[in-house]
């Protein structure tokens, strides 16, 4: 299948826009250039469009878009312990998919292209990523301090590598997700270290979310989070640490040694008052900062252009700098090093060779007028209802705002019914 986006003003990798074609043969971009001799199956009109990578979403829980409003304005563990864990031994198997159909729907319209996910059940949210046609990380989260269930969380994880490892045409990969150090004991991290290991797999965890965590963990292990996984082995699995909000300079020093990632979630840090990551220290340290959403539940949506509008102005109030995450650097944390953070590569800018993941923001909007510069306007004006057109690995799921794999009217009746049910009581 060939795919010519013509006439579009499109982000070029070093952060200049010029207005003009891409090319796209089967799954990669041909072409970013003059492409008039290029014969294509599907043309698509990119005038008055901004051409961007797709968002990359590093960090999130697609399926509790079915909690989406059910427990607010609390602090985490109170909402973990006493809201959320509950409601989430009520869901079945057909909640996590029509969940994550939820998460699929809204994911698209605002230019979502590529998620990483930590849950239950996670072979559902496989047939989810294949079904609608996105890029999937997928990492089963393991609680290793369940009664009885941290045994069988653990060989879903593996089976759950087996069987969709490289599945969905290569979209989807498959980490291992042990939930925190403080549902995850040391010795346990070890062995998922080691299963990790054993199948060259990375490993997605959260990390010093909180003041109490890292707190308890040094009392409980004189170490903190960063360091206790460097003890374990985890760090030399290749890691994506969500949050990774109270961190010393001696965390951050790890975190470069070892390649850690980061996946920084500004609005759900800030909902449940968890704490501003250091993320220009991150950055200036070389240690690749990607974003998230975190779950709908303590977000509340999976809107990625609202989390680079946050990174950007977050920073600047928090250090008093105005340069601090400038609009472009935002951008790529959402774009270019969220792909990086998930280990994915090939993917994240638009040039010749990479993965043909693209989002067309129709500009014709009054926030987009006068156009002094548009990435200025997509970090600080935009909003992703003007997300107009979504491709991933070359295939169009969206186009002129018309979803072309899902179902929308289908996917909201069936979260709705899966949605009363598990708060019924």
């Amino acid at each position: 299948m060939k795919t010519l986006i013509k006439g579009a003003s499109v982000l070029l990798t070093d952060g200049s826009v010029k207005e003009t074609d891409i090319a796209v043969d089967g799954e990669k971009i041909a072409k970013v250039g003059d492409a008039k001799d290029f014969v294509a199956d599907t043309v698509v009109d990119g005038k008055g469009k901004f051409a961007v990578p797709g968002f990359v979403n590093a960090h999130t829980h697609a399926s509790m878009t079915l909690l989406r409003s059910y427990a607010d304005d609390m602090n985490l563990m109170d909402w973990l312990q006493n809201k959320i864990w509950p409601i989430e031994a009520k869901m079945k198997k057909d909640d996590i998919y029509w969940g994550a159909m939820l998460a699929a729907v809204e994911m698209i319209k605002t230019g979502t292209t590529t998620f990483a996910d930590m849950y239950g059940d996670m072979e559902k949210v496989a047939e989810v990523a294949i079904d609608s046609g996105l890029r999937a990380v997928l990492s089963q989260g393991i609680i290793g301090v369940a009664p009885n269930g941290e045994e069988a969380a653990f060989e879903e994880n593996k089976k759950l590598f087996a069987d969709y490892h490289g599945a969905g045409d290569g979209r989807i990969t498959v980490m291992f997700g042990p939930h925190a150090p403080y549902t995850c004991p040391p010795d346990f991290l070890r062995r998922v270290a080691e299963a990790a290991k054993e199948r060259k797999a990375e490993v997605h965890i959260h990390l010093a979310e909180t003041k109490g965590e890292v707190e308890n963990c040094l009392k409980d292990y004189g170490k903190t989070p960063i360091a206790l996984m460097e003890e374990t082995g985890i760090l030399d699995c290749g890691v994506l640490g969500a949050h990774c909000v109270h961190l010393t300079d001696d965390d951050i020093a790890l975190m470069k040694k070892y390649e850690m990632r980061v996946a920084h979630n500004p609005g759900s840090n800030m909902k449940l008052a968890s704490g501003i990551a250091p993320v220009p220290k991150l950055l200036k340290a070389g240690v690749c900062t990607a974003l998230g959403t975190d779950g709908t539940s303590s977000n509340n949506n999976l809107d990625m252009l609202e989390e680079i509008r946050l990174a950007a102005l977050l920073h600047k109030v928090d250090t008093l700098d105005p340069l601090a995450v400038p609009a472009m650097e935002a951008v790529r944390m959402g774009t270019e090093y969220g792909a990086k953070a998930v280990g994915l590569k090939n993917l994240g800018t638009i040039e010749t060779g990479k993965l043909a993941d693209i989002v067309l923001f129709d500009m014709g909007g009054a926030a987009w007028t006068p156009k002094f510069d548009l990435v200025s306007l997509l970090v600080y004006a935009a909003s992703s209802a003007d997300v107009d057109t979504v491709m991933v690995a070359g295939k169009l799921l969206m186009e002129k705002k018309r979803l072309l794999t899902l179902d929308e009217e289908r996917v909201l009746f069936e979260a709705n019914r899966c949605a009363e049910r598990i708060s019924a009581k």
